[in-house]
């Protein structure tokens, strides 16, 4: 069988080699033809915003997506609007580094009240949306899994996500579909056209079994159980045609060495996604 051949949307979530600088992974992306990076703002803060934008800008790789704004619900009204606040900053980086999607992850209840967290995601979402959009920056709600939602983030399914989407016009506010988030979800294909063309973002992974730890437990791609050829076709089924960023926590894949990392990830995308 002819192996399929490589479709230009592979990207580099940073985190997937978390011990290289923003300057070694774009360098690194482009030694192996990667085309695409995903940013984290802590690495982009080390590196410094114009640096990275520039260092991405001579190695040829586009900067898909920054990560991560959010963090919405706060026990005091002084603590949101601090967290109001550094969202604004994380999309003024955005704007800076020539991306136009800010990831956010949503944030935990600080009080056990679920649905006020969920109000106050909405609320946060509503007010930074018109500034993004001066900044030319696209929202992009993303889902985590429910084990998350005490910890991470009170947005725990695409429909949820999508909810908080649609009360924005199509280009400001849209959702990232990842597959150690989705991939468990009945409705995930419905979710996913539904979602359509607010579709900012695909991040894969794999679910590997048995789950060896909650955050750093994703699998190299191939190695669990997630059908990410059929999320992928519906993804695209749905109108999206961006970058499909590798993200993997995972300490001892996080441990390789960078290109030998990155021959493994291109082989297993060619292999199981493309």
């Amino acid at each position: 069988m002819t192996p399929p051949a490589e479709d230009g949307r592979l990207g580099l979530n940073q985190m997937t080699v978390p011990r290289w600088t923003v300057g070694q992974a774009v360098d690194g992306c482009a030694r192996h033809g990667i085309r695409h990076i995903g940013l984290w703002r802590d690495k982009v803060a080390e590196f410094g915003v114009a640096a990275s934008a520039r260092a991405a800008r001579d190695a040829g790789v586009a900067i898909s997506s920054l990560c991560r704004g959010g963090w919405f619900p706060a026990a005091s009204r002084g603590e949101r609007r601090d967290r109001i606040e550094d969202n604004r900053r994380a999309i003024e980086e955005a704007r800076g580094l020539g991306t136009d999607t800010l990831v956010l992850v949503c944030g935990p209840a600080p009080d056990r009240d679920l649905d006020r967290a969920r109000r106050m995601v909405e609320e946060a979402v509503a007010e930074l949306a018109p500034y993004a959009a001066e900044c030319g920056v696209r929202l992009g709600v993303e889902p985590l899994h429910p084990m998350f939602a005490a910890d991470r983030s009170v947005i725990t399914t695409l429909a949820e996500a999508s909810a908080i989407a649609e009360r924005h016009p199509l280009e400001r506010v849209g959702v990232l579909v990842d597959a150690y988030h989705v991939w468990w979800d009945p409705a995930v294909y419905t979710e996913i056209a539904r979602a359509g063309r607010r579709i900012f973002g695909f991040h894969i992974n794999d679910w590997i079994v048995p789950l060896p730890d909650l955050l750093f437990g994703r699998g190299m791609i191939g190695d669990g159980v997630i059908e990410l050829r059929r999320l992928r076709q519906a993804v695209d089924g749905a109108g999206y045609a961006g970058p499909i960023e590798v993200e993997i926590f995972n300490r001892a894949i996080n441990a390789m060495p960078g290109d030998d990392l990155l021959r493994l990830i291109k082989e297993r995308y060619l292999a199981h996604v493309a």
